[in-house]
């Protein structure tokens, strides 16, 4: 494989906003490849050491059954995160398509306690675990069993940090969604296929069921905690909105 013959999108994040909903649609489409296998992530920007053995390497690791597919996906949540990552990226792939999906900041902080809870990596009450990120209350984990900390409730939500070093790499070429447009518009995923240069028509219908969702039935939020969680993260939502220039659908 070279990259005469094939073109890199990757879809950054952030976690528990529908990525995976997002890349099993994608998948489903002739001229896309994602990278297999799906789990665990690639997260080879994520590590130097990996991110140095090059494409050659990154190719036949992950996309050996690539074929002729146009599209060779790289579908890691933690890419969104790590602000050396971007480089990394460019420098092995050039220029890359970008696709961040971005949810209400106050759902993907639930979602994520629940998802480490489902795991067994939390013990702590949704308040207490969500309050004490606020605070930046740092919290012991293991890096063998994450690639980042599972107790990052609030900060991973404050998506305008983390956006920055991926636009300023890829200035042109990042496309940022929200998981509650791309759920209610039909016409959504088909345009962001058009974007990436793909014949829309051959986009397959999405699922109409979650993709990875969390096990039993979302926790309740008290009127207190939601608007506490709100103003922690009105000034990131500010700016996010100013970056993108428009509003937010949250």
């Amino acid at each position: 494989m070279t990259r005469c013959t094939h073109r890199h999108l990757l879809v950054v994040g952030a976690q528990r906003c529908g990525t995976t909903y997002l890349a099993t649609a994608l998948d489903g489409h002739p001229d896309v490849a994602m990278a297999r296998p799906s789990r665990p992530e690639p997260k080879v920007f994520n590590d130097a050491a990996l991110a140095a053995r090059g494409l050659e390497h990154y190719h036949r690791t992950w996309f050996s059954h690539a074929g002729d597919s146009v599209l060779l996906t790289d579908k890691s949540t933690s890419y969104l995160e790590d602000p050396v990552a971007p480089r990394r990226a460019a420098d092995m792939l050039g220029e890359v398509d970008v696709v961040v999906l971005l949810r209400d900041p106050v759902r993907r902080a639930v979602s994520h306690w629940r998802f480490s809870t489902d795991h067994g990596l939390e013990t702590r009450p949704l308040e207490q675990a969500l309050l004490a990120d606020l605070e930046e209350r740092e919290r012991p984990w293991d890096p063998a069993t994450s690639s980042v900390s599972p107790f990052t409730y609030v900060r991973r939500g404050r998506y305008a940090d983390q956006l920055g070093p991926w636009t300023s790499t890829f200035p042109d070429t990042v496309r940022v969604l929200f998981l509650e447009e791309l759920l209610a518009d039909p016409g959504a995923l088909p345009r962001l296929v058009a974007d990436l240069g793909l014949d829309p028509g051959r986009t397959p219908s999405p699922a109409t069921r979650p993709v990875n969702a969390s096990g039993g039935d979302p926790p309740v939020l008290s009127a207190s905690l939601r608007g506490t969680l709100q103003e922690g993260f009105r000034e990131s939502n500010e700016r996010l909105a100013d970056m993108l220039g428009r509003s937010l659908p949250w």
